[in-house]
């Protein structure tokens, strides 16, 4: 839920008859405090809040408006509400970047010890620039992310090989006037059909199926036993994570994750564990303090969430300056 900003109900009741587009040119041009802010002439750039800075912090990139895409700091001890801002800059390039953080005191900067992030190379080059003492930790949920694409990228291609060879059968059936019969399981679903709906079973943990999923995952995995093998290692890789309690335990997780997927020879899995053997370093640092970037994530919805409120963004000043009031 977007914080409100703040209003009294004086106020509220002295302009209630006031047109909306009237009331709102009122609040912004006498109301709001906007044609007096410190940050008005740069803001379409960039926003600095020094004052806000903490030991833990996260960095991601979001849309503000138009797909135009900003680079946003916050401190995590602000949990999302006041104060959670450090910075907004516009652009990911990290030269850029780094150049209007180096605004904020070394001191200041050299005090952060933990930033999490993606597996962004601009967003990693941004913070072992601007903070040079913390520890990057590559968010879990984006490395979780990238192995259940392997599976779901099989799934598909598979479901594509489906539709082609249905597409040809319904071809000679036509060219020899005869009726098409699609092949049907005993849970109802063709062959496509059982692909189609097998996408939300395969995120899952088996002991969370419902009895409808268990029955398709039964049958899926006889016809395709190449997604058995990928949903096999998907499941391994997230208990890397569930049951590693330190970095050492994590790293011999790893290397069996990694030998596994040798042994299947998964083309989609092997380009996926290049990845990770090269993010591994940082991907370590969760198990320190089981950091996670879920708080830019949860910042970057109400940044979105507030966008709708107000029903887009016609003023990026106005709107910058708006999310100043309500996070810094």
């Amino acid at each position: 839920m977007v914080e409100e900003e703040p209003f009294s109900l004086t106020s509220i009741a002295r302009f209630q008859r006031i047109p909306a587009k009237e009331f709102e040119k009122q609040y912004k041009d006498h109301l709001s405090g906007f044609k007096d802010w410190d940050q008005l002439e740069h803001a379409e750039e960039w926003l600095l809040f020094p004052e806000n800075i903490g030991e833990k912090l996260s960095i991601d990139e979001v849309a503000v408006s138009n797909g135009e895409l900003y680079t946003i700091v916050t401190n995590k001890a602000a949990h999302g509400k006041k104060k959670a801002l450090v910075a907004i800059v516009s652009g990911t390039k990290a030269t850029e970047v780094s150049q209007i953080l180096a605004g904020i005191a070394k001191e200041k900067r050299i005090a952060v010890k933990e930033v999490t992030l993606d597996m962004s190379p601009a967003m990693d080059a941004i913070v072992r620039n601007s903070f040079s003492s913390a520890a990057l930790v590559t968010d879990r949920f984006h490395v979780q992310q990238l192995v259940s694409g392997a599976v779901q990228e099989i799934r598909i291609n598979l479901r594509r090989e489906a539709l082609k060879k249905e597409n040809e059968e319904l071809k000679q059936c036509r060219k020899e006037k005869t009726k098409y019969v699609p092949t049907i399981f005993e849970n109802g679903d063709t062959q496509k059909q059982l692909l189609a709906r097998s996408q939300y079973l395969l995120f899952k943990a088996e002991t969370k199926w419902t009895v409808s999923q268990k029955r398709r995952s039964e049958i899926l995995f006889v016809e395709f036993p190449e997604l058995e093998k990928a949903y096999e290692l998907a499941m391994m890789f997230r208990g890397c994570y569930e049951h590693s309690h330190c970095k050492e335990e994590a790293i011999e997780s790893f290397k069996k994750w990694y030998t596994k997927v040798e042994e299947k020879q998964i083309e989609a899995f092997l380009v996926v564990a290049d990845s990770i053997r090269l993010h591994q370093a940082t991907i370590l640092n969760y198990f320190t303090n089981r950091s996670t970037n879920a708080s830019a994530e949860s910042f970057n919805a109400k940044l979105k969430g507030f966008r709708a409120v107000v029903r887009g963004v016609r003023d990026k000043k106005f709107f910058l300056f708006r999310i100043a009031k309500l996070y810094s």
